[in-house]
């Protein structure tokens, strides 16, 4: 019963890490987009995006979501 739990538990974790994965990835395109072609108000808030998603990306992994949701 308490493996059960452990089991569960380390599936939610193998989950949040994919989906900070993904996220972060999607945030540094959207952040890299958004410095291209956004105006220089919105692109000092651009800026704190990337470097959240760089964070994810550090914490999550680059591969990790990629291999979870079998994306290729």
């Amino acid at each position: 019963m308490i493996f059960d739990y452990f089991d569960g538990l380390e599936e939610a974790i193998e989950f949040l890490l994919a989906l900070g994965s993904i996220i972060g990835m999607l945030g540094f395109i959207a952040g890299l987009f958004g410095l291209l072609f956004l105006g220089q108000f919105n692109r000092h808030k651009m800026v704190g995006v990337l470097i959240v998603s760089i964070l994810l990306l550090v914490v999550c992994g680059l591969n990790t979501g990629m291999r979870y949701f079998r994306i290729n």
